[in-house]
């Protein structure tokens, strides 16, 4: 695996500077041919339910079957839990370090940047997450490109490109122009700002009506939306008819019933960002909006997070979806939000972990096909050193991944030939 872990930055680096075409013009590789089959003793469906004893048939980078027959390519993972591949709705691949340990900028030379943002992907899949969803920076599509169409190891990328900000004078027709710029230039999704960023006051920036113009207009051109939203924005962005709503920090009970009630995912975080941010403040401060201030804000309104957590998890048919904002230093620790959201919102460890499955694969739009042990899913597929369902810290012992029936990390022997 040491081999595999050079060779993927390099090939990302290839894609993110706009040389993967030129130099491997070939589509990406299939999944490896023939049968696999995974033995599995304890397994979590990613629907709330348990397995046991599945024979996981895969092919052509699909489960075909859980009860699978003798042959083929034999993967023994019964001495672990095996569940479908996490999903992580809420990243920025673009954030990192650079060579001197601090946040990289703008300045960064372009090579170095692909590199970082390679490293990001990488760290993310070694962790269990088989798709994230990152919001945004044009950056992160060549690299979304390359994985999905050129084979590169990552994990399945859906991107925003740049969000889209204004304010409350922002006209309707730049607001249509800049939805239908990021649909022109191949984004998955429309990422809003309603709010400003906490470290300055999280204050309103669109009004209601300016919401529902942007995420009117990412429906009809087939895009999703995801609103940065704090206080009141939280019940703003739910009214206009947005899909996710982000953080939601001073939201009161309300807000989160109007979003409940819109059929809104809520998407807080409190088990990585903030406590990302502190630990590793020196090498963020000075750049941007990153200041002594900002950072002592959220250090001291951190506990609104949790209590906002605990409302949306506790309000009967709240749709409160995994995310966790993973900026430099949190890339491949994003399985502490499953921690956090124990520890600090009272969520059971099975609603937590399907919040990373089932229940982000629906807020993505790819329920059908992500998110779930079952014949004709893709076979994302992963593998922990212990039971979460009694030590929750078994999240961080991820041994195997599999995404798309290819095998990017595997801790124990060598599949068996059969």
């Amino acid at each position: 695996m040491k081999k595999l872990r050079l060779i993927v930055p390099m090939a990302a680096l290839l894609a993110a500077t706009g040389l993967a075409a030129q130099v491997l013009p070939v589509p990406a590789p299939p999944p490896p041919a023939g049968s696999v089959v995974i033995l599995t003793g304890n397994a979590l469906d990613g629907h709330g339910g348990s397995l046991r004893n599945a024979r996981i048939g895969v092919t052509g980078g699909r489960i075909t079957t859980l009860n699978a027959a003798p042959g083929g390519t034999v993967i023994d993972l019964r001495q672990f839990t095996v569940l479908p591949g996490w999903i992580d709705t809420h990243v920025h691949l673009d954030s990192h370090f650079d060579r001197n340990g601090r946040i990289a900028t703008e300045t960064e030379p372009p090579l170095e940047a692909a590199m970082g943002i390679a490293g990001a992907a990488w760290d993310t899949l070694m962790g269990g997450f088989t798709t994230v969803q990152s919001v945004g920076d044009p950056s992160e599509k060549p690299l979304r490109d390359a994985i999905r169409d050129r084979g590169f190891p990552g994990p399945r990328v859906l991107t925003s490109l740049a969000w889209i900000e204004g304010d409350s004078k922002t006209p309707r027709e730049e607001l249509i122009a800049a939805v239908r710029s990021r649909k022109a230039q191949g984004a998955d999704l429309i990422k809003i700002f309603a709010s400003s960023s906490q470290r300055v006051g999280a204050t309103p920036t669109f009004t209601e009506e300016q919401l529902r113009i942007l995420c009117d207009e990412a429906k009809a051109v087939g895009l999703r939306s995801m609103v940065h939203a704090y206080r009141s924005q939280v019940s703003a962005a739910a009214r206009a008819g947005c899909r996710e709503i982000e953080h939601a920090t001073y939201a009161t009970q309300a807000d989160i019933d109007t979003a409940v009630a819109a059929g809104a995912f809520i998407s807080p975080q409190v088990g990585l960002v903030v406590q990302n941010y502190l630990a590793n403040k020196a090498r963020y401060l000075g750049v941007g909006n990153y200041t002594e201030a900002g950072m002592a804000t959220m250090d001291h309104d951190l506990h609104l997070d949790f209590e906002v957590c605990t409302m949306a998890v506790h309000t009967p048919n709240s749709k409160v979806v995994f995310s966790t904002d993973a900026t430099a230093g949190a890339h491949g620790r994003n399985a502490e939000e499953f921690l956090g959201r124990v520890q600090h919102c009272a969520q059971s460890p099975m609603a937590a972990l399907v919040s990373a499955n089932a229940v982000a694969a629906e807020a993505i739009g790819m329920a059908g096909t992500l998110g779930k042990l079952a014949p004709g899913y893709e076979a994302d597929i992963i593998a922990l050193d212990g039971d979460p369902l009694k030590d929750l810290t078994a999240v961080r012992r991820v041994v195997f991944v599999m995404r798309g029936g290819v095998v990017y990390k595997w801790a124990g022997a060598a599949p068996v030939k059969r």
